[in-house]
């Protein structure tokens, strides 16, 4: 025996090991000292000789964390600001987060990043955004270590760390940290979740999703667990399915802990809580006096509830950006109320399913031996409706960033329904950031970055319903972690050295005598499109707000280092960020900007790009990259609109040769994207039909005037572009995007009809839908046409793409300064960041 323990240990390095069992037995087991992941196999400790009988086997003891590391249970919800749940002030009810706070500690001073992406790859790895990658979202992701949206590999996860030290690890809901441009089964999957250490991953890819109809996968294989059922959610789906992961890891295996990553796609647009939920916060009657009114109700609230001091200063209304509640017509109330109560709605209703998992840990006995970490948000409120709201956030990102109230009504009944992709009026934005300012994407303002949390861990935390206040950061979370399971971090993962986590263990505030310690967080940078920040010791440098999200569009301040007004916090004595002290200590200004720069080069901040939307159509190196013509001979669906072709700002041609049987054919050749924006090749009642989805303000027909006759046919879709293409982007001018064109359909090499489109999509199809050939899964691009799937009848012998993207000549880029991009409504969609005033 002494042999076999001397041939492990010296297999190892050496550190304090916890064996149980006979090691060399089935049944032995041991942890590891975690510097080198996965762990060296170790030596053989049985005997070999040349036959079984006088040979001893051997088994290598199984790998478990060391005893008393509890389950984990990491929850964040997705654009949510701090005054929306009710356990710090909100007035829409989270009973689940209550009951944390309730158990365990409150948190009224932890930040994200200000983006979805960034703040979720700076909490599975504990550092960073920029560090990891991920400078903002993927699907803006440039050819810059800071911002190509590729975690390195010397920066492995929390969930990669704790399956190789025996956690049973999983991945439920939003996924928006696999790169848009490697979302296809083609792979490469090692920046999937399944690939960065979740052994399991249930949920879709990308930054929002219709939760009706969500582009929803198991591990890698996309599921449609909702096909013929008209009332499942993704909420309740994803609640349901976690469920069941954890009763059957329970079962078989009931030794083994667990660590669960619980994401939810809520409360991102779009908005789609289930009915009776709607019901329920509508009968509660929250938002009928206004937004002036709320934010006032839940500034009183935090300050009853002690979330904030009581000296915190709440800021006047933004009069300059948003009107207040009594200047709206009574048409504006109505529908601004209105989105409200579904965006409460789908608040409430996610953290009661939330509240459904955690009863299941307690329903299997395990609730006291499980740390849950919920996290209200990954930035603040989106605003990313425009002062208006909209029905089809996939209309904010081509441009249209402030529909008309009498053109959003025509969808007043069926708000929040499979019918819109939702979102509300920033006025609501502004409120549910209460005490602070400003919103989501503001890097620099508090009501971008400033989140809640709670944390309960049954007979480890005792100041139970306790406030912390240290400074912390979402990078801070990591470490926590591997703190209270006593796992180091490593120091090589696959052979390769690790980066320094970056982070800052927050575990000691779980002790009582530490609840008015000083943070050890003493330094944090911010920066998100240009706009940052630099916090050390109570003390906040920012930039002064330049841009609202929802102006998104146009030439970028070019440069975001220096062309700022900046301002200046002791975040000691003004809690909301609301009292500008810079003009009092300008030498502390200039001392904080050296700071910020040696932050932004030690994290890979640099180069600043003050850009947005014209980041949604940089080229990326996707699997469609340097080519010009695509061909395909069989059906196949599931194609993600980072991975196919990209036929905006261009122009093509899509040619079909089918097969019609006799009797007829009809369903769809060609489609991309869906209900609210994208374009279907396809056959109706026989007849061949183009159609452009216009984010569903208008459609635009191509048909043939007869149904093909049985037979082999050539079908032609050729759209001549007029504009001059993402080329104008690299001059910080987006004149070349979604300008006008003309399309012809032709019907076995005879023109059967043109149209002239004035404008065309600049800037996405709907991003989660795909690119289908032979059939349309999801929604469909016309309802009044078909339904989905509408699976073609005809028989596909050859479909073929090619695209013709412009290129500038030297005449076009003497006159680019002085143009302006035009929206698909018409209007002009430039925007120019403002510099010192």
């Amino acid at each position: 025996m002494v042999f076999i323990v001397a041939a492990l240990l010296a297999s190892m390095p050496v550190m304090a090991q916890q064996v149980t069992g006979e090691l060399g037995s089935p049944s032995a087991t041991t942890t590891i000292d975690g510097k080198q992941l996965p762990a060296p196999d170790p030596k053989f400790g049985g005997v070999i000789e040349e036959d079984a009988l006088k040979s001893k086997a051997w088994w290598a003891p199984r790998i478990v964390p060391p005893k008393k590391a509890p389950n984990i249970l990491l929850i964040m919800t997705d654009d949510s600001g701090f005054g929306v749940p009710s356990t710090f002030g909100g007035v829409i009810p989270t009973p689940t987060m209550d009951r944390i706070a309730k158990t365990g500690l409150r948190y009224n001073n932890i930040h994200s990043t200000a983006l979805c992406s960034p703040t979720r790859a700076a909490l599975i790895t504990g550092r960073n955004h920029h560090s990891a990658g991920f400078g903002v979202i993927s699907e803006q992701s440039t050819g810059f270590p800071g911002y190509n949206s590729i975690i390195p590999r010397d920066k492995a996860t929390i969930g990669r760390i704790l399956k190789e030290n025996g956690y049973a690890t999983s991945w439920f809901g939003k996924d928006h940290n696999t790169p848009a441009f490697a979302a296809s089964q083609a792979g490469p999957f090692d920046q999937w979740p399944t690939g960065m250490g979740f052994e399991y991953f249930y949920g879709f890819v990308g930054g929002d999703a219709n939760q009706w109809q969500p582009n929803l996968f198991r591990n890698t294989t996309q599921i449609y667990p909702f096909e013929g059922k008209p009332e499942w959610n993704l909420i309740t789906g994803m609640a349901d399915d976690a469920i069941d992961y954890l009763n059957r890891i329970n079962q078989i295996d009931p030794s083994k802990p667990f660590f669960l990553y619980y994401v939810p796609g809520a409360t991102h647009a779009p908005h789609h809580p289930t009915k009776e939920w709607v019901e329920k916060i509508q009968a509660m009657h929250l938002f009928d006096d206004g937004w002036n009114k709320l934010r006032e109700r839940i500034f009183e609230n935090q300050k009853r509830l002690g979330v904030i001091p009581k000296d915190t200063q709440l800021e006047p209304w933004p009069t300059k950006v948003l009107k207040n509640w009594d200047d709206l017509t009574p048409e504006e109330k109505k529908l601004f109320i209105k989105q409200a109560e579904i965006f409460a709605a789908y608040e409430a209703y996610t953290d009661h399913e939330i509240g459904r998992v955690i009863q299941a840990v307690e329903d299997m006995g395990k609730l006291d031996d499980t740390l849950i970490i919920y996290i209200n948000g990954d930035n603040g409120t989106s605003a990313e409706g425009g002062p208006l709201g909209t029905p089809n956030e996939v209309a904010f990102f081509n441009g249209v960033n402030q529909m008309p109230v009498d053109v959003q009504m025509k969808w007043y009944d069926v708000w929040g329904t499979e019918q819109t992709y939702n979102h509300m009026s920033a006025g609501w934005s502004w409120a549910f950031d209460t005490p602070f300012t400003w919103f989501k994407q503001n890097a620099s303002k508090l009501g971008g970055v400033r989140q809640c949390m709670a944390v309960s861990w049954p007979g480890h935390i005792k100041d139970q319903g306790g406030l912390r206040e240290q400074f912390m950061h979402i990078i801070d979370v990591m470490p926590t972690l591997l703190e209270l399971t006593g796992i180091p971090a490593p120091e090589y993962v696959d052979g390769i050295k690790q980066a320094p986590i970056e982070g800052t263990s927050f575990a000691y505030t779980f002790d009582e005598k530490n609840a008015k310690a000083p943070s050890r967080h003493k330094t944090q940078y911010f920066e998100m499109f240009g706009q940052w920040a630099l916090y050390h010791d109570g003390w906040l440098l920012s930039t002064q707000v330049n841009r609202a999200p929802w102006e998104a569009f146009g030439a970028a301040n070019p440069d975001p280092l220096n062309n700022q007004v900046l301002e200046l916090y002791d975040l000691n004595k003004d809690f909301s960020q609301s009292q500008n002290l810079a003009d009092k200590h300008p030498e502390k200004v200039e001392e904080m900007k050296k700071m910020f720069i040696e932050e932004a080069k030690k994290h890979q901040v640099f180069p600043l790009d003050a850009s947005v939307a014209a980041r949604i159509v940089a080229p990326r190196p996707n699997i469609t990259a340097g080519r010009t013509e695509f061909v395909y001979t069989c059906p196949m669906v599931g194609l993600p609109q980072g991975d196919s072709p990209m036929l905006l700002n261009s122009s093509y041609t899509i040619t079909a040769d089918i097969t019609v049987p006799e009797g007829g054919a009809e369903g769809m050749i060609l489609t991309s994207g869906g209900r609210f924006a994208g374009y279907g090749f396809y056959l109706l009642k026989g007849k061949p039909v183009f159609l452009w989805n216009l984010i569903d303000l208008k459609r635009v027909k191509w048909e043939g005037p007869e149904a093909l006759t049985a037979g082999k046919h050539t079908l032609e879709f050729d759209f001549k572009y007029d504009g001059l293409g993402i080329g104008t982007l690299a001059y910080n001018n987006m004149s070349g995007l979604g300008r006008s064109g003309t399309g012809t359909l032709k019907v076995d090499g005879k023109a059967v009809q043109t149209i002239t489109l004035p404008h065309t999509l600049p800037m996405i199809l709907q991003w989660d839908e795909s690119f289908d050939i032979g059939s349309d899964t999801l929604t469909g691009v016309n309802d009044a046409d078909y339904l989905p799937p509408f699976p073609l009848t005809a028989k596909l012998d050859k479909l073929t793409i090619k695209v013709d993207r412009p290129k500038l000549t030297e005449e076009d880029v003497k006159k680019l300064e002085n143009a302006e991009a035009i929206a698909v409504d018409g209007s002009p969609i430039h925007h120019l960041q403002s510099g010192p005033q």
